[in-house]
């Protein structure tokens, strides 16, 4: 017999606040109290326990019939509460909801008389006076074998209907517990499945501080506690991990590795999974696919559990030394379970953005919301099942596979073949709580045993990312290799409008053309010093202020060469070059991605502070976003590397948010001029700033590297003449740009509002290859950190081919 004081918060319904009411009373007791408090749930969800175990600090548990077992329920509730003086179980749903075609199975009240436990019926009061007693009055009699234990009425105020709410209780025998107050600072935010989970709110803290204080000021604890230490003794074990898996003795000293993956993206798994693989003998670790380079050390074994990547895909796929290592291991043959955005994860794509590669198939979001709670018949021999098996599991998810199944299936649902299986590796949207079934924990652990070889560990090379890292089209299928090495000028071909390379698209000047034509004359090697002390004069600086380089591009590779970088950080969408320069360099990358909720506006706050290297455009390339001057400066620190791309500043009139005069230690402004002089076959550019970096960026130079065409275009661009034909060009590509906008609102095509020579718009994934049909080649967006395949960029053009686009837009956008 065990004695353990616990009760169960129910409701009538979902919404009524069982969350609300069940995690505070868990911090309340906790902290209030002085209690040693387990929380449970009823049923397969995995974010309320995040809650719960905040509140508590001790691992949520699940209670759920169907997954574990009618004969579970209680040794698992004994297990999970072990050393705790109450458990606290939240209910599911409404208090007799459970399986559909069942009666109640895994309802509430199941899990209730399963464990004897008493109710807490929350009823959520907003709306209603003595009805509420009324609804009370049918969940008592529905069920007499059910014991409601009192009423807690949320959002809900002293005052006379209160008085009347509780008369009406007391009248058929209930007592009200507790009245908390109407407080929406106390509501946890939802998206497309339930609500956020607790690793993915900074605040969440907080949060649980505050309904700790609102339930120990506002709810009886004493009458609560009562009613828990009603609850009779249970005759039962608590579960054994050794007993569940077969296993007379503790395993040998090897260890082997198992890489579970955690974080933000990867909040879904039984606590219960990790207990019985550590139980089994392996060494469980937790990595961040959102933050960590690579697997842990001497990984043998890897498990991939739930949770959101559809929210993470951009952050997922920037991080690509760990997906080259994580496909790398699959494809070596190291274990890996996967479930659900496991499976996204090691997908090919998801909505268009790359993953891991490692199982074949494509996934994307989809409108219809997949909920089932099934028994799932085991399709093949494989790492965790054996053909024919049976197991129960739930699927909870708005994606899709294309295709839905490998040729050797993971399971059949509902005799639909679902999922990718083999000897080392199992991956399906199939959610299984393996304390329900243990046989597939050991078989795992077993194949993790003999998988002697640890993980081959992969730099982060351009060459590895070029084999392992593709972004494939939602439409046509065509793909990019290395999406941070793509250019817009991929895009067009023989007879097609280009709308995809930014450059200016009409003549040089004539004085250029000569310029260039004249710098081939000699045959000596070509000397920039004249350029340098002409661009040095065009921006009132100093000779040593001032470096030429073959384009923005060896400039940015000589910041990345420059300097043992601890951590750089490139903000995100920009140009991609600098990132890729930096990984070529060697450096990991953390990327800042700015968000189109806030219209790509840069918060000099996001930047890490300890960055000792931060790169970010001006205007940004793709968004054409213009960030003041001032919130630039604010990057600066001691110690930090501030680089601007201001490559477009040029197409900006009066250039007003430059930085090239700004004398600041530890600044560099980059400029280019091959997209405003139309000169893109002459790689012409240079750097300006702190002449320290400078001297830095010129001792890792190779000789020579500025052509005498490329330091001949410098002159011929530093002079008076060529800074008011710059100006006339920048004030026709405003004209170009503001037609270009005013169209793409015409068409209530979504676009961010550019100050450069080119608009990131948003018509739709499957456009860009639309409009190809129509002679029409635009950038495509999905290689740049954080967009995805809805989105291009479309370079500003005369009026005349601006008109031709919008017509052809109006005939394919959505």
């Amino acid at each position: 017999m065990v004695t353990l004081p616990r009760l169960v918060v129910a409701a009538p319904s979902t919404g009524s606040g069982k969350t609300t009411i069940a995690t505070g009373l868990m911090a309340a007791l906790r902290t209030s109290a002085g209690l040693i408090v387990s929380g449970h749930k009823v049923g397969p969800d995995y974010i309320d326990p995040g809650y719960h175990a905040l509140a508590t600090g001790r691992p949520g548990r699940n209670l759920d019939p169907h997954l574990v077992g009618v004969d579970r329920v209680v040794p698992l509730l004994l297990h999970g509460a072990a050393g705790a003086d109450i458990a606290i179980i939240e209910g599911v749903m409404g208090l007799y909801d459970g399986r559909l075609g069942t009666d109640g199975f895994a309802s509430t009240a199941h899990v209730a008389g399963l464990t004897s436990s008493p109710v807490v019926l929350v009823l959520d009061v907003a709306r209603m006076s003595r009805s509420a007693a009324a609804i009370a009055a049918g969940m008592v009699a529905f069920d007499p074998s059910v014991r409601i234990g009192g009423v807690v009425l949320n959002r809900c105020s002293p005052g006379r209907n209160a008085d009347e709410i509780r008369r009406a209780l007391e009248q058929i025998g209930l007592p009200v517990l507790g009245l908390l107050p109407r407080d929406e600072s106390l509501a946890t935010p939802s998206r497309h499945l339930g609500l956020v989970p607790v690793a993915e709110r900074d605040e969440s803290v907080a949060l649980i501080e505050r309904l700790g204080e609102q339930v120990a000021a506002h709810l009886d604890l004493s009458a609560l506690l009562d009613v828990a230490r009603s609850a009779p003794d249970l005759e039962a074990e608590p579960w054994d991990l050794a007993t569940a898996l077969g296993i007379e003795a503790s395993p040998g000293r090897d260890r082997p590795v198992v890489a579970v993956a955690g974080g933000r993206a990867f909040t879904f798994r039984y606590p219960e999974t990790e207990e019985l693989l550590e139980a089994a003998g392996c060494d469980v670790r937790s990595f961040d696919p959102l933050t960590d380079q690579a697997l842990p050390e001497g990984t043998r074994g890897i498990y991939l559990g739930g949770g959101f990547p559809e929210m993470y895909a951009a952050e997922l796929a920037a991080n690509r030394s760990l997906l080259a290592d994580l496909r790398a291991a699959v494809e070596a043959g190291i274990p890996t379970a996967a479930e659900c955005a496991g499976l996204l994860y090691l997908a090919e794509s998801l909505d268009g953005v790359p993953m891991a590669g490692a199982i074949p198939t494509r996934a994307a979001m989809s409108e219809r919301l997949t909920l089932r709670y099934p028994v799932a018949v085991a399709a093949s021999d494989s790492l965790l099942t054996r053909v024919g098996e049976q197991v129960t599991g739930h699927e909870f998810h708005r994606t899709t596979t294309t295709p839905p199944a490998g040729t050797q299936a993971a399971w059949t649902v509902d005799g639909a073949s679902t999922g990718f299986s083999s000897d080392t590796v199992h991956a399906s949207y199939l959610h299984v709580h393996w304390a329900g079934h243990p046989h597939l924990a050991r078989r795992f652990a077993d194949a993790v045993g003999r998988a002697v070889t640890p993980v081959r560990r992969l730099e982060t090379t351009l060459e590895t990312t070029l084999e392992t890292t593709t972004v494939e089209s939602s439409e046509s299928g065509d793909r990019v290799a290395d999406p941070l090495r793509h250019h817009g000028d991929v895009e067009v071909r023989d007879g097609l409008s280009d709308f995809a390379v930014n450059v200016y698209p009409d003549r040089r000047p004539a004085w250029l053309d000569q310029a260039l034509h004249d710098s081939l004359a000699p045959t000596a090697y070509p000397d920039e010093e004249p350029a340098r002390q002409a661009l040095a004069k065009h921006h009132g600086r100093e000779r040593g202020e001032v470096l030429p380089t073959a384009g923005a591009a060896e400039a940015f590779t000589l910041v990345a060469r420059a300097r043992s970088w601890r951590k750089p950080v490139v903000v995100h969408p920009q140009f991609t070059e600098p990132h890729a320069a930096l990984e070529q360099a060697g450096h990991p990358v953390t990327e800042v991605r700015l968000r189109v909720e806030d219209g790509f506006v840069l918060d000099p706050s996001a930047v890490p502070e300890d960055a000792d290297l931060v790169v970010v455009g001006n205007p940004t390339n793709p968004t054409g976003v213009l960030h003041p001057a001032a919130t630039l400066r604010a990057l600066l620190r001691p110690g930090r590397l501030v680089v601007v791309d201001e490559a477009f500043m040029d197409a900006v009139p009066g250039e007003p948010e430059t930085l090239t005069a700004d004398r600041a230690d530890g600044l560099l402004v980059i400029r280019s001029l091959t997209k405003h002089w139309s000169i893109p076959g002459v790689r012409a550019g240079y750097v300006v700033g702190d002449p320290v970096a400078i001297g830095d960026l010129e001792a890792v130079r190779t000789p020579w590297s500025v052509s005498a065409t490329a330091a001949a275009a410098m002159l011929a661009c530093a002079t008076e003449r060529a800074s008011g034909e710059a100006r006339e060009r920048a004030e026709r590509i405003a004209g170009w740009r503001d037609r270009l906008e005013t169209g793409l609102r015409e068409l209530r095509i979504e676009y961010v509002p550019s100050a450069a020579s080119f608009v990131l718009a948003r018509p739709g994934a499957g456009v860009r290859e639309a409009l190809r049909e129509h002679g029409i080649a635009v950038r495509r967006a999905d290689t740049f950190p954080g967009l995805g395949p809805d989105w291009v960029r479309i370079a500003v053009r005369p009026a005349e081919m601006t008109d031709r686009l919008l017509e052809a837009l109006t005939r394919v956008s959505p």
